[in-house]
């Protein structure tokens, strides 16, 4: 079954997206062949593997960062590969967190956190006037009348965005940084602040693309902590990393890429205890 009308698979969970036969290839190479596989709503997936292995690759065509070159990707009842769908309403519901942080250099912490938030809230407050001065002309013509959209304040999607913001800050300790820029941050907090900017847009799922990687081994911890959070809470998530320790205590399960492939997946004990795949036994003798 797959997630089209937030149909449960066989174990009776939802399945938020469904991947089915994805591909992705650049020139000659094939960088994913045919993967399939389906996330459930609430589940945590950390995948694993060598470099070149396709991970971030598979992580990235999930919110179609990356155009796959076939396949389907089922999220909230469309395919999100389909060039037709309007991939942009979808990744508001599909938060992404970043290796190097991506925040915005020229705008404060609390403007980087309320840009998207705010942005969608005044184009759907544009929408609806449109729509309202449709139906206004209608019901010239209409014996019953069509009731008009509520429309919305401005001023009041940016105060409501701000003091999201500021709520999210306090959860991690930086409201006191609000106003700061990005270059006076350490990168923990960087990346902090990058999580807090996927939360503030309410997101079903938050995909991470190998979130500790650019960050010293100190300032390591503080990012973990503040995934652990929210896998906690429910928070469903699909992180791409090399802290093992981190897919050992908080994944649901675990899939190791090689080759454009998920060679093998389980839960963290049938995964580092007992490997069945070669290749995931010797990528992990590799590097535990």
């Amino acid at each position: 079954m797959n997630a089209n009308n937030g149909i449960n698979d066989e174990s009776g969970k939802k399945v938020l997206i469904d991947v089915v036969g994805l591909r992705k290839v650049y020139g000659s190479k094939v960088v994913l062949d045919g993967v399939s596989e389906q996330i459930h709503e609430g589940e945590r997936v950390v995948i694993i593997g060598p470099s070149g292995s396709g991970k971030s690759t598979f992580l990235r065509c999930l919110n179609c960062m990356e155009d796959p070159d076939g396949g389907k990707i089922i999220f909230n009842g469309d395919d999100i590969a389909d060039m037709k769908v309007d991939i942009n309403k979808h990744r508001e519901k599909m938060g992404m967190v970043f290796q190097q942080f991506n925040l915005f250099n020229n705008k404060t912490v609390l403007q980087n956190i309320t840009l998207a938030p705010v942005y969608l809230g005044k184009k759907r407050i544009r929408r609806a006037k449109i729509k309202n001065a449709f139906i206004s002309v209608g019901n010239l013509f209409r014996k019953d009348k069509k009731t008009l959209l509520e429309v919305g304040d401005k001023s009041k999607v940016k105060a409501d965005a701000e003091a999201n913001a500021h709520r999210l800050l306090q959860r991690i300790g930086l409201d006191d940084r609000a106003d700061e820029y990005p270059s006076r941050l350490s990168g923990g907090q960087k990346q902090r602040v990058a999580i807090v900017r996927a939360l503030a847009m309410n997101p079903e799922v938050i995909l991470f693309d190998e979130p500790t990687s650019a960050l010293d081994p100190e300032m390591v911890g503080e990012v973990l902590e503040l995934m652990k959070q929210l896998a906690n809470e429910g928070m469903t998530m699909v992180v791409v990393t090399h802290e093992m320790g981190f897919a050992r205590e908080v994944a649901d399960r675990v899939f190791f890429m090689c080759d454009g492939n998920i060679a093998e997946k389980g839960t963290p004990e049938q995964i580092f205890k007992n490997p069945q795949n070669p290749r995931t036994k010797q990528f992990l003798d590799s590097i535990l």
